[in-house]
């Protein structure tokens, strides 16, 4: 990678610092404003580092038609049997409520940023100043969205789900021929919610391998555990859908955190990633202190000057005050030089 670690307003991103974790509001606020200024406070009390929206209307991302093609026909899908324009008519956040959301969440101090469904929403979230953009899986084949966004020179996250080499391959060169120097390709598997068997986190090494670029993961499978598991795999950034409360609805509910969860899954990425250091061998400094306590030879019966060792007057046992285990069969069948008491630690000096 060009640099080992780039910023996103006053947060460094890279495998030197802990993961961003960014709570993706989605249509969580049910059209209410104040349910998404609450969904802001609760990320930030939750730890979240960042929150973010989608920016669209139902006629910036799909044409106002009736059957056919536009309506979801899976009937496994959440949202079966729906309209795609009511269905992102329900879920939009209107773009009026950003300033107000974005303003919310920089008095907690936490980033705000959001994605752009297309080229208008690009052209007003720069109105906004955000400080970054990410691109959803589902418009990871919008080229001319990529290198719109691209251009800004700000960081640019772009989710992998559904897409192959040659689509990412493509993605990522449009967005590096338009300007883009930081850019975090995030693992995705796009269905709703996604099951940890489907999910495949041994690709995030390979992503960054061949493409030279930070990884993570936009996770949409059920609890923690699969976002915990990525950052020893290098995630750098995980994105969770986020609500108040499952049991009170939502376009995305069903699949998102609630504010517990969000806690405990900021918490249980920290440690993971504390949890990697660096590659160690022998005593770390806090182990030091038990070195006293490993196995040592020890003086189990009382031995005359002349008597032979063996297995019954010598044993491997706790602390480790005496001669190392390694000799201890050496020393079996030779003479005392000296008398032991039983419980002495049998020291290399004691033998020569």
């Amino acid at each position: 990678m060009s640099s080992t670690t780039f910023s996103i307003g006053n947060r460094l991103i890279g495998a030197d610092c802990p993961p961003l974790v960014i709570a993706e509001m989605s249509g969580n606020h049910n059209q209410s404003l104040d349910r998404a200024l609450a969904i802001v406070d609760a990320a930030a009390h939750a730890g979240a580092g960042a929150l973010k929206l989608q920016t669209y209307t139902a006629d910036t991302i799909t044409l106002n038609i009736r059957g056919g093609d536009f309506e979801i026909h899976n009937k496994d899908s959440l949202w079966g049997g729906q309209n795609l324009h009511d269905l992102y008519a329900k879920a939009y956040t209107p773009w009026e409520w950003h300033s107000t959301i974005f303003d919310r969440a920089r008095q907690h101090g936490m980033l705000c940023f959001s994605s752009p469904f297309d080229e208008t929403a690009v052209d007003f979230l720069e109105e906004l100043d955000v400080p970054a953009y990410k691109i959803a899986s589902f418009e990871n084949n919008h080229i001319p969205l990529i290198r719109k966004a691209a251009a800004t020179g700000k960081p640019l996250i772009i989710s992998t789900g559904m897409a192959t080499l040659a689509e990412l391959d493509q993605a990522v060169a449009a967005a590096r021929e338009a300007g883009c120097r930081d850019l975090v390709l995030l693992k995705c598997t796009s269905t709703y919610p996604a099951t940890p068997e489907n999910t495949n986190i041994r690709t995030i090494p390979h992503l960054r391998d061949l493409f030279n670029c930070h990884v993570g993961l936009s996770d949409h499978t059920m609890g923690i555990g699969v976002s915990v598991a990525s950052v020893a795999l290098g995630a750098t950034v995980i994105e969770k859908h986020f609500t108040l409360s499952r049991a009170e609805g939502g376009v995305d509910s069903a699949f998102s955190l609630e504010p517990q969860e969000l806690k405990l899954l900021v918490e249980e990425t920290q440690r993971s990633w504390d949890a990697l250091g660096h590659i160690h061998y022998g005593p770390t400094e806090s182990e030091l202190a038990s070195l006293q306590y490993r196995r040592s030879i020890y003086v189990a019966q009382d031995i005359a000057e002349g008597e032979n060792f063996t297995s019954k007057n010598l044993r491997i046992v706790r602390p480790g005050n005496g001669a190392p285990p390694s000799i201890f069969e050496q020393l079996l069948g030779k003479q005392a030089r000296r008398s032991y008491q039983c419980g002495t630690p049998l020291t290399l000096d004691q033998l020569l």
